[in-house]
Parts: C-alpha cells; sequence; structure tokens
C-alpha cells in the first residue's frame, strides 16, 4: 500500500485554509494543517468543516525563519516526509501608502511573502531528495491588478508569484512543482467584514455574479498538487470569476 502524501497547509485554521486542508484530506492526503495559534472554538469549527476527515494541527509563526525550520523537523520526523506545501498564511494592514506605518508594510511582507521563503527554504531539500514535491502558494488577484490602499498586500502577493516561477526553475529537474494561485475575492471573513455597500458593488463587478467561494480555490491546489501534475510548474492559476483575465 502507497503511504499517503504529508501535505502542510498554513493559515490552515482559517476559511480558506480550512477548505484546503478538507480538499486534500478528501484527495488521500495526510493533512498538518499550520496555525499562529490555535484556539479551542476554532479547533472545534475546524474540525467540523473537515466533515469527518483527519487533520492533525501546529501553532507555529511562520514568519520566523527558525520556527520554520522547527516546523519542517517535527512533521518529517513525525510523518516521515514533507511532500507537499501550500503557503496559504496571510494578513491584511491596509492603508495609503502616506499614512502606512513601517510596521503595516513590514507585517504583511513577513507573513504574506517571507513566509514561502521561510517553509521553502526547509523543505525542499527534502523534497529533492525524495524526488517529489509540490508547493502552491497562493496569491491574489490585487498583486496582478494593485488595490488602493493595499501597496504593502499587493507588493507581497505579487511578488509570491515571482517568487514561484524562480522556485519552478530551481526545482524542475528534482521532481518538485512550484506554482501560484491568484484568488479573487472570496466569501471569507475578511470579505465579509467589508461594508456590505462596498461588497455589493464588488459583486457585480465580477462577470460570474458572486463571490468565490473557499472551496473554488480548494479545488485548485488539489489540481496542482496531485501527483501526476507533474508537468504543470512556474504556473500562475487566476481563480477570480472572470474579475481580471490576462493572455
Amino acid at each position: 500500500m502507497t503511504q499517503a502524501r504529508i501535505a502542510l497547509v498554513t493559515g490552515g485554521l482559517g476559511g480558506l485554509g480550512t477548505a484546503i486542508c478538507r480538499a486534500l484530506a478528501e484527495a488521500g492526503r495526510k493533512v498538518v494543517a499550520v496555525d499562529v495559534a490555535a484556539p479551542e472554538e476554532r479547533v472545534a469549527g475546524f474540525r467540523t468543516a473537515l466533515n469527518g476527515f483527519e487533520a492533525h494541527i501546529e501553532t507555529a509563526d511562520v514568519a520566523d525563519f527558525d520556527a520554520c525550520a522547527a516546523l519542517v523537523r517535527k512533521v518529517e520526523d513525525e510523518h516521515g516526509a514533507l511532500d507537499i506545501l501550500v503557503n496559504n498564511a496571510g494578513i491584511t494592514r491596509d492603508s495609503t501608502l502616506r499614512k502606512m506605518e513601517p510596521a503595516q508594510w513590514q507585517a504583511v511582507i513577513d507573513v504574506n511573502l517571507s513566509s514561502a521563503f521561510n517553509l521553502c527554504r526547509h523543505a525542499l531539500d527534502g523534497m529533492q531528495a525524495r524526488g517529489f514535491g509540490r508547493i502552491v502558494n497562493i496569491s491574489s488577484v490585487s498583486g496582478q491588478t494593485g488595490n488602493f490602499g493595499q501597496t504593502n498586500y499587493a507588493a507581497a502577493k505579487a511578488g509570491l508569484h515571482g517568487f514561484s516561477m524562480s522556485l519552478a526553475r530551481e526545482t524542475a529537474t528534482k521532481g518538485v512543482t512550484v506554482n501560484s494561485i491568484s484568488p479573487g475575492y472570496i466569501e471569507t471573513p475578511m470579505t465579509l467584514a467589508m461594508p456590505e455597500a462596498v461588497r455589493e458593488k464588488t459583486r457585480a463587478s465580477i462577470p460570474v455574479g458572486r463571490l468565490g467561494q473557499p472551496r473554488d480555490i480548494a479545488r485548485a491546489v488539489a489540481f496542482l498538487t496531485a501527483d501526476d501534475a507533474g508537468y504543470i510548474t512556474g504556473a500562475n492559476i487566476p481563480v477570480n470569476g472572470g474579475l481580471y483575465m490576462a493572455y
């Protein structure tokens, strides 16, 4: 019997992360959900959303290089490998640039972009030694179009795709693929916190006529991390309902 692939998902207890964890579990992956904290109520909601599928939970600050090293070692020691890495952790600290404080800039860059470096840097050796790896970095349509008040977020998300393309070239001969996904507006607590009028205006601008669901992104992650997806690398998959289309 083939051993299940081990998948690590950062931001795993959030709305998008939970959907990704469930999709990977449904695909037969052994899932490790990572978040900066795991309060009981969030864990309970996560377990319920998995609908009977199992997942391990780890806490770590993915913006911390050494913490990521320890996390990767722990996953490999306890589960035997780390085959799939989904860098999904993200935060916003919105402000126009004229009013943005250095701490707002740095926090977003550290969590949304540097975390991908931190984890990939430590996970790659094992993936390449085993001849298999799937890395998916969750970017954003904001990284493609820009967004008012989000110079920090857009810069980090655009950087994720540049990072993915470059790393894809470095790992292509080693059985490791690296891709990014750029979600549009997805129905998560982050978008639900928007004023209703703004959310309706956003919905009206989307050609398919609705906000995305977390499962829309999770399906794309499951596709890119499949064992037989080895010929797709360095790609960015936009999942945005037609909000932004580019050749």
